[in-house]
């Protein structure tokens, strides 16, 4: 196997009785990358996740973690202190304080003084409850609790992070927050991958992506390449004179494949196929027609978008 590889799996397939959830995966995710799964309830994302985290046994199909095979038996246990795994839906224990917490995952970790005291300062600092120290958990809030969360994953020092749906319910502060903890482990060296519902929070994230449709995998790409072949450029064109002229001016381009008149005065967003160059020389005949634009501003589709546009392709 590729040694640069932090994640790999060839043929993952997991069958449930008749029904296939994860069919014939081959995923491979560099070392050091952010990799973000998106699709629907029910693509098999957390089941794919929990294969990886070695929760689950695969119907067949192989998984390596940094070139090494991962097997759900006793043969590997040192491959598997290398994971961080936060499902969903972990329990906390309400009636502990913050430190007893940590520190009953990090005795289980087998993490020996005067070392595990030490980690146990830098996780609460990574996450920003110092503070909160001796608290218990149940007087925490959810941003919080979903952060203790977090450091109880990333204890150990895993260098492969799995996160399925980690912000899921929580506030745009706390998503903020927790974006902001996982940017600082990315830098750090770790590998991360991580399933979301909040698209927009994994465009800032990611530097790939892999879209899930039905147990299989559609897409894997990096997040620029995703952009380069998916992402139509919009242009948002706006003018004081009759839109009429300006719409005229824009069926004479060929490279304006449809436009939509949007609810501000004079304004008009254009779907554009051309390089920037392109745009620049629409803009240029734009003025030498004498028409009086007040704005000219580009943009990429987002995540979101792209998404569901392939959704709406795969069910029709």
């Amino acid at each position: 196997m590729v040694k640069e590889l932090a994640i790999c799996t060839c043929g993952l397939t997991k069958q449930f009785d008749r029904h296939i959830v994860v069919n014939d995966v081959d995923l491979e995710i560099q070392s050091g990358e952010v990799y973000g799964l998106i699709g629907p309830n029910g693509a098999g994302k957390t089941t794919l996740i929990r294969m990886l985290a070695s929760d689950e046994e695969p119907t067949t199909g192989e998984i390596y973690l940094n070139g090494d095979r991962l097997r759900r038996d006793k043969s590997n246990p040192t491959i598997k202190r290398r994971l961080g795994y936060l499902p969903d839906d972990y329990p906390l224990y309400e009636e502990l304080t913050v430190w007893d917490y940590l520190d009953y995952f990090a005795r289980l970790y087998r993490l020996r003084e005067p070392r595990r005291t030490k980690r146990l300062y830098e996780v609460l600092e990574l996450i920003q409850l110092g503070n909160k120290r001796n608290s218990l958990i149940s007087t925490l809030s959810r941003g919080m609790k979903q952060r203790l969360c977090l450091a109880r994953t990333i204890i150990h020092e895993p260098i492969v992070l799995l996160l399925d749906e980690p912000v899921s319910g929580l506030d745009p502060i706390a998503r903020m927050q927790f974006r902001e903890i996982i940017k600082v482990l990315q830098e750090a060296g770790m590998t991360i991958l991580i399933s979301s519902h909040v698209l927009n929070d994994l465009a800032e994230l990611c530097t790939s992506v892999g879209i899930m449709e039905l147990g299989f995998l559609v897409e894997s790409a990096s997040l620029q390449q995703l952009y380069q072949r998916l992402s139509r450029q919009q242009i948002v064109i706006s003018t004081l004179g009759k839109l009429e002229e300006l719409l005229g001016e824009l069926k004479n381009n060929p490279l304006v494949e449809e436009w939509e008149v949007l609810s501000t005065k004079n304004s008009v967003q254009v779907n554009f196929s051309g390089k920037q160059e392109d745009c620049a020389d629409l803009l240029r005949s734009l003025i030498q027609a004498a028409i009086p634009l007040t704005d000219f501003h580009t943009s990429q589709e987002n995540l979101e978008t792209i998404f569901l546009k392939m959704d709406h392709k795969q069910a029709s």
